[in-house]
């Protein structure tokens, strides 16, 4: 059982790291479009450009065809910049958390702190006698 919690826990602190790590950094991906289809995505460079090009006649109307359709491509880029905003933890502990965290443990450690025996305060005292019976009283008689 230790042994899984262990593992769980490596896994959750790679998880916030990379988690970390891609919302501090920086990147680029262009991404190149012919006839609305994607035809290549780059992270580190320019993206391939179509080689073959149709030579056709000016129409009015652009419409996509072929893949080899000059007139057709877009290159799109989306630049996802860094976030450098991240605030240190606060080390310094003001008056109102000293206080709040010794009030929580000093209530946390007697919580779980039990009597060595059960005490009844009353157990050597007899009860009361009554100066009225109480059953004549009332007239509650057992059957």
């Amino acid at each position: 059982m230790k042994n899984v919690k262990s593992f769980f826990t490596k896994i959750v602190t790679f998880l916030l790291a990379v988690m970390i790590l891609f919302s501090t950094s920086s990147f680029t991906v262009d991404i190149h479009f012919c006839c609305n289809r994607l035809v290549d995505m780059s992270f580190l460079g320019k993206a391939k450009v179509c080689t073959e090009k149709v030579q056709k006649k000016r129409e009015t109307t652009k419409q996509c065809t072929t893949l080899q359709e000059k007139d057709c491509c877009s290159n799109q880029t989306l630049v996802k910049t860094g976030d450098d905003t991240i605030k240190k933890a606060q080390t310094q502990l003001e008056y109102e958390d000293i206080l709040f965290l010794n009030t929580f443990y000093y209530t946390y450690l007697n919580l779980f702190e039990g009597l060595k025996e059960n005490i009844v305060p009353f157990k050597q005292y007899r009860p009361p006698l009554s100066s009225k019976d109480i059953q004549i009283l009332y007239e509650i008689y057992l059957i």
